[in-house]
């Protein structure tokens, strides 16, 4: 997501810093090249258009004209005019209320029953008994997804009766949630190919039934400018209280993240970048323009790692790695927790330093080759015995074949993972030299 734009921008701020004086001339040329790559990321012209034209009069001042280091400021009213794009401040669900309600809005294909699964497993994760209520009634087998969703979830769905209009669903749903105290019901409404006045009507009367605080809208950003245009009839026909945008994985400009609350005015509240249940996050304007602007977002890596790695067990491998008792169930364990954290670009895009300064096409080949690497070596682990896994220094020649050949793969490979997880250990006794001499640098200087 962005790769295309954050290239542009850090191309066009390196040539500023380059200068140790600026002129309203390199200014407004460095400006241009902004507006270029605004469009060429499927901006709204509108917004690029007032996005540019605020940023050159706060950079026209003394301040930054006379600063000494001019390019620097320069970035900096970049990234606060990103976060005001964006929205300015995060800004949550309203979860208040017997039960909060959440009506759930959005096209085919948006990703609509995914994120109302996905929301309810964040929920559920707090403390929170949510009831999932499947109102799309026309999409082939929705009702079933939703309901396959909600038992991986583990919280309880309603599903329509037997010639149930939709707004009647609804107040039957209302009532149950109230009567079953849940603390949050999600209504996942039908959606259609495009926005229609039989769609918009049957929103309407399921509002009135419902009463929802949140009116949330789906939508697809690879969809680009499009995804505007339905904000804009959704927010128009039933108003809205905030968005999710989906499927950012799939669209290297990120132009609609960067138009959609200019112009409907909606909060952006998540966005999703994969199709795992964790692949939902909170939207943050400041973290976001950061990683537009090559600067990582460590607070948020820090976040996702916490609420998918266990402690215990993370104390408990540190442990084993410094007593070099590590083995290959644990290498694998290694490598599913990397894989819950999401895709491997998405985790270069959190990382400052040498990280961000590849280009958008090197960075994508690294992290495609750290992904199928891992696949490879999760693979080869799978076709090992427990007696392998436990004893990786039984594993000679012959047993090796007999990996590569239940799995697949080739012996190079089988060995190239021997060879990863041998250096691991390596690094353990490392490890554990380097704590033998700080206690006794420690038992020196105390004498």
């Amino acid at each position: 997501m962005f790769e295309n734009l954050s290239s542009s921008l850090q191309k066009t701020f390196k040539n500023l810093r380059g200068y140790g004086k600026l002129t309203e001339k390199n200014v407004k040329d460095s400006m241009r090249e902004v507006r270029l790559a605004l469009l060429e990321a499927d901006v709204n012209f509108k917004v690029a258009r007032d996005f540019v034209k605020k940023v050159q009069e706060t950079c026209m001042g003394e301040e930054v004209l006379g600063s000494i280091t001019p390019g620097q400021l320069v970035v900096k009213r970049v990234q606060d005019e990103l976060e005001a794009l964006f929205g300015g401040a995060h800004e949550e669900f309203d979860l208040t209320g017997s039960p909060a309600a959440v009506m759930m809005m959005g096209l085919h294909g948006s990703g609509k029953t995914t994120s109302s699964g996905k929301l309810a497993m964040r929920w559920k994760k707090h403390g929170r008994r949510v009831l999932l209520v499947a109102c799309d009634i026309r999409r082939p087998a929705a009702v079933e997804q939703l309901m396959i969703l909600a038992g991986q979830v583990g919280c309880d769905v309603l599903g329509p009766e037997p010639g149930e209009t939709v707004p009647q669903l609804g107040k039957r749903a209302a009532l149950a949630a109230k009567e079953g105290k849940y603390e949050v019901v999600i209504y996942d409404t039908g959606g259609r190919f495009q926005v229609d006045e039989e769609l918009v009507q049957e929103l309407k009367e399921f509002e009135a039934e419902t009463r929802p605080n949140n009116k949330v809208l789906v939508l697809d950003a690879a969809i680009g400018q499009e995804s505007v245009n339905v904000a804009e009839a959704f927010r128009d026909a039933v108003g809205l209280t905030g968005l999710i945008l989906t499927k950012l994985d799939g669209d290297a400009r990120g132009g609609a993240a960067l138009s959609v609350h200019a112009v409907t005015g909606c909060p952006i509240l998540m966005t999703g970048s994969g199709e795992k249940m964790e692949d939902l996050e909170p939207f943050y304007p400041d973290r976001m323009a950061s990683r537009i602007l090559g600067m990582g977002d460590v607070v948020s890596f820090v976040e996702k790692a916490q609420g998918i790695v266990d402690q215990e067990e993370a104390m408990r491998m540190q442990e084993k790695l410094a007593k070099n008792q590590l083995d290959l169930e644990d290498f694998l364990g290694q490598i599913r927790q990397m894989k819950k954290l999401g895709s491997m670009s998405s985790l270069f895009d959190m990382m400052p330093g040498d990280a961000l300064k590849m280009d958008a096409k090197k960075k994508e080949a690294i992290a495609n080759a750290s992904e199928i690497e891992m696949r490879k070596f999760e693979s080869i682990i799978q076709s090992m015995t427990p007696h392998e896994r436990r004893n990786p220094k039984t594993i000679d020649r012959s047993r090796r074949l007999r990996i590569a050949a239940g799995c697949g793969r080739k012996l190079a490979d089988v060995n190239q993972l021997l060879k990863r997880f041998e250096q691991m250990g390596k690094m353990g006794k490392q490890f554990k030299k380097m704590e033998k001499r700080l206690r006794h640098m420690k038992k020196f200087t105390t004498k």
